[in-house]
């Protein structure tokens, strides 16, 4: 749905509508879906500013549809879901970019977004704050 915003220039919820009627999915992935459309669209000039800043060398308008729409999701994810693992996001952006990409482009998007986890801040530990956040409460078992 990324490629297809950036391509048409439609709205989100156009784009959104557009894919389900070609494509139905579970609602569970429906909805995750939907909101990273509506968050990078929503967000995209500054998830465009930390990857261009992270991407030494590379220029946005130079990478391919597919590199800057995974690292915009990639981007996304690591500075709007706080309880995604850093590791979680860094390797399912690789495997779209491995799977719709270049040759190059797994290796690339690990970069590149490695590169803005640490700028955000997120760590190797975050598997840990996860690992936290999903213990049960002391005294339920």
């Amino acid at each position: 749905m990324l490629y297809a915003l950036e391509a048409s220039g439609e709205p989100p919820e156009q784009v959104i509508r557009d894919f389900w009627r070609e494509l139905p999915g579970g609602a569970d992935d429906r909805a995750y879906a939907d909101a990273i459309v509506r968050g990078v669209a929503g967000d995209l000039a500054r998830l465009d500013e930390r990857i261009a800043a992270a991407s030494d060398h590379w220029r946005l308008e130079r990478m391919t549809r597919v590199d800057r729409n995974v690292l915009r999701l990639g981007a996304w994810e690591l500075s709007s879901q706080p309880t995604l693992p850093r590791a979680v996001a860094l390797d399912e952006a690789v495997e779209l970019a491995k799977r719709f990409g270049t040759a190059d482009s797994g290796s690339f998007v690990n970069g590149v977004l490695g590169r803005v986890a640490n700028e955000l801040g997120r760590t190797e530990d975050d598997a840990d704050l996860l690992r936290a956040h999903e213990a049960p409460a002391a005294g339920r078992g």
